[in-house]
């Protein structure tokens, strides 16, 4: 199983330790970038992928992404097709 796939499959567990690291280069692996306007932006945080856009809030104090988010990364990725 390759790296990827190891991501993907973890990720599709929904583990109450995902990181904000694993959630960034999940995201990348499906070919989304990652913008952030910067300084004024606060934890908001875009993923896009040609006409697809995911925003989800960056976690904070802790680096762990929380379980709604988790959840709601997961939904939009199904059902947009780039996981199964």
């Amino acid at each position: 199983m390759s790296t990827k796939d190891k991501v993907i499959e973890r990720f599709k567990r929904q583990p109450k330790d995902f990181t904000w690291e694993e959630l960034v280069r999940l995201f990348v692996i499906l070919g989304f970038t990652v913008v952030n306007r910067g300084k004024t932006s606060g934890s908001r945080v875009r993923f896009k992928n040609d006409s697809y856009v995911f925003y989800i809030h960056k976690p904070h104090p802790l680096n762990v992404i929380k379980e709604n988010a988790l959840k709601s990364a997961l939904d939009y990725l199904k059902n947009n097709g780039f996981i199964d």
